[in-house]
């Protein structure tokens, strides 16, 4: 009995030891830390800014690593004491994962530099941020980098969350904070992008010099490379000699030695002006730079020496120009490079291989939507100055190495071209949405603001207007605004745009040499809605392959096909309920790999309820089938309602969210696919009227563009057809970006068509 009561003590003390910390004021002190009592740390950032957390060290995965935090301009760790779950989970959730399945103690991801901003935190796992959480204060330790805490967090994203697993180059950006080319000849002041000049660097509010005493080349390759230029040419200097001559310069920066490789001039070692040292520059001048622009940037009727970018490699699922998943091409098939040891000087060989300059930055864990294809690369390590990652050292994959939710990704440097500056958003609620207003200057050069005309207005514009403004992703492409506010812009200055939806700018769309709007008021303008994240859906191609069958099925079963329109024209010419139609069936299997949920555009209230199947459909027309003989002519076709969309099955770590049942929500969710099974109506093509012969069978999903992606390239797939009047073979089935464009040419001597209609 005795000691049952001892047992019954201890356990209430060790409750009440744990849940004491939770009642007490913030400035109760605990045990261990008598000196200073831990009391939460109010941050000295505005509200506004949120605190940066990244992951470090090695040997670590995208979802596990050292802590490391942000503060007053300076990386630094949390100490292990204390440290608990409750910690990780807030950590984790600050770096984009659902939750932490563990955490670290004694500096396991190696030691840090630097400060130690956090020791005995105490956090109940409910804050939105570790600075809520009570510890001793910032940079308040008695601890040692041997004590360094990590966590590891559950690999499940949350949705839509956009700060990045980023591996950042390691270097005090407040030394040299930006860098600009002052261009001094006349004329190229006014052309963008300016490609050369004197070196410039941010200091004090204003701008100042670097002496080019020891200047190298590596140095005006690291300063062309981050200011978005892939190579650096040499610089006529006598033409500026003589200019500076008659300038006034204050240099700030009197030495530079770079090795070439790096993405910041802020990585290279420098000397600064001393505080009474002397401004000038005694033997030398203003370093003066010129680089030469990536073909995406080339003037029009500039050098006849262009540089070449690579064919065999790629960037996919990027919100922005110079960003997205990394693809390489082998045996005339794409595929992805794994993010273990991804770094810096890899992104920044595949940025300037691609024409851009330099990586802003490395990503890993998929941050820029998953591949489907074959993952080619592991372990990448460039040193940097390689024209091609395939000249980089690399292991090949088998496949219990990596997979897609590894895929390594860039942000590469680009040029500033001043594009956003020609366009701006009025009247949204936030400013990501509203009606798009282009600037336009007259023949006396006066510029003013006016309307575009919304009536071809569609996703493909709204997409090139979201990314002229830097602001990601079409959501929508708006014909009518006349919900938002009227600003006093009343005049129609564009009609006709049509985008492809890969330019820089609206300038560089097809429109009208004169306005031709039929609705010409203000209401009528177009507006757009804008996404940092976008869904992508693409087609499990060797499942189609893997499931074709036909089946002569009787027409008493198809009666709710005919009312759904699921057949061929010549049904209803049939001696109905008498007969068959013949039907090539298969299974298709929709994944989402992009960053956002794929949700219907139409709001629930629009579904219409189809008793034949007993469910609602929310989108008209979701997908296309048709058969195409060698010359494109379509010989038969289907097309699918989305009977409903929802999440038939996920990858491991990610949870169903749509369910059409009662009447649910549909949609995809990231991570997870809809699976249409071969044996569900309308699961077919009618080809009851085709002919034995050889033919492509083509799949379009999301044909119309109704719903926003990040990529549309990959919503078709192919495959070769062969029937023989009894059965049918598919070989060679593929999504439409997925093989090399020599290899496309190869299968196919006809122009494909990503419509129904037939022209």
């Amino acid at each position: 009995m005795e000691k049952s009561r001892r047992v019954q003590r201890l356990a209430f003390s060790l409750l009440f030891g744990l849940c004491l910390p939770c009642c007490l004021t913030q400035t109760t002190p605990t045990s261990g830390a008598a000196t200073t009592a831990p009391a939460p740390s109010p941050s000295p950032r505005p509200q506004t800014e949120r605190l940066k957390v990244r992951l470090a060290g090695y040997p670590r995965k995208h979802n596990e690593g050292r802590v490391e935090l942000f503060h007053k301009g300076e990386w630094g760790t949390i100490c292990d004491d204390d440290f608990s779950i409750a910690n990780a989970n807030v950590l984790c959730r600050q770096l984009g994962f659902v939750s932490a399945t563990g955490w670290t103690h004694s500096a396991k991801y190696g030691n840090g530099q630097g400060k130690i901003w956090l020791d005995n935190v105490l956090c109940n796992g409910g804050e939105k941020s570790i600075e809520a959480c009570r510890s001793r204060g910032w940079g308040n330790s008695d601890c040692t980098h041997d004590e360094d805490a990590g966590v590891v967090c559950k690999d499940e994203r949350i949705p839509g969350f956009m700060d990045s697993n980023v591996i950042d180059n390691h270097m005090d950006v407040n030394k040299v904070e930006e860098v600009r080319l002052r261009s001094v000849v006349g004329t190229a002041k006014k052309k963008l992008p300016i490609t050369e000049g004197v070196v410039e660097v941010k200091y004090k509010g204003g701008w100042a010099q670097i002496c080019d005493l020891g200047w190298t080349i590596k140095n005006t390759r690291v300063v062309c490379g981050m200011l978005g230029f892939p190579l650096e040419r040499k610089v006529n200097k006598n033409f500026y000699k003589l200019y500076l001559e008659r300038q006034k310069n204050y240099f700030h920066v009197h030495s530079v030695q770079c090795t070439g490789t790096e993405v910041h001039l802020a990585a290279c070692p420098l000397e600064f002006n001393k505080p009474n040292g002397t401004f000038s520059c005694e033997g030398g001048m203003a370093a003066v730079v010129s680089c030469m622009p990536g073909p995406l940037f080339m003037p029009s009727g500039g050098s006849k020496k262009k540089p070449k970018t690579s064919n065999n490699v790629r960037l996919k699922g990027g919100a922005k120009l110079g960003e997205g998943r990394v693809e390489v091409l082998k045996d005339n098939e794409w595929g992805t490079v794994c993010d273990d040891r991804w770094n810096l000087p890899s992104a920044s060989v595949v940025c300037r291989e691609l024409g851009f300059g330099s990586a802003k930055e490395a990503i890993t864990g998929a941050r820029m939507g998953q591949g489907m294809g074959p993952i080619y690369m592991n372990e990448v390590k460039c040193l940097g100055q390689e024209k091609s990652i395939w000249n980089c050292p690399f292991k090949n994959i088998t496949s219990e190495d990596c997979k897609h939710a590894e895929d390594a990704a860039v942000r590469c440097n680009v040029p500033h071209m001043g594009h956003e500056n020609a366009v701006r958003l009025t009247g949204g609620r936030t400013r990501y949405e509203g009606r798009v207003e282009v600037l336009r200057s007259d023949s006396n050069g006066t510029q003013s603001w006016g309307l575009i005309c919304g009536e071809t207005w569609n996703t493909r514009e709204a997409t090139v207007a979201c990314r002229q403004l830097g602001l990601g992703y079409a959501n929508q492409g708006l014909q009518e605004t006349w919900y938002w506010d009227s600003s006093n812009v009343t005049d129609m200055v564009l009609s006709g745009v049509k985008c492809t939806g890969d330019e820089m700018s609206l300038s560089q769309c097809q429109h009208h040499k004169t306005v031709s709007c039929q609705k010409a008021a203000a209401k009528f303008a177009a507006g757009v809605i804008c996404s940092e994240t976008a869904s992508d859906l693409v087609l499990n191609a060797p499942m189609v392959q893997q499931t074709v069958y036909i089946e002569d099925r009787p027409l008493h079963l198809l009666y709710c096909s005919a009312e759904e329109d699921c057949l061929s024209k010549s049904a209803a010419k049939a001696n109905w309920p008498y007969g068959h139609r013949r039907l090539l069936r298969f299974s298709s299997q929709i994944h989402n790999i992009g960053r956002a949920d794929f949700k219907p555009k139409a709001g629930r209230h629009s579904w219409v309820w189809h008793a034949c199947h007993g469910h609602y459909h929310s989108m008209n027309i979701f997908t296309h089938y048709d058969l195409l003989n060698s010359n494109g002519t379509k010989v038969a076709e289907g097309h699918k309602a989305s009977f409903c969309l929802e999440d038939t099955d996920c990858q491991e770590g990610v949870s169903k969210r749509y369910e059409c049942a009662n009447f649910g929500d549909q949609g995809i969710t990231v991570g997870c696919w809809d699976l249409y099974r071969h044996d569900i109506d309308c699961q077919w093509i009618d080809i009851t009227d085709v002919k034995p012969g050889n033919y492509i069978l083509q799949i379009v999903i999301n044909p119309d563009h109704e719903v926003a992606e990040s990529d549309f390239s990959n919503n078709a797939m192919k495959c070769n057809c062969k029937y023989d009047g009894h059965r049918i073979w598919l070989h060679n089935c593929h999504t439409g970006d997925a093989f090399s464009e020599e290899a496309e040419r190869r299968f196919e001597k006809y122009p494909g068509q990503l419509n129904n209609q037939i022209s």
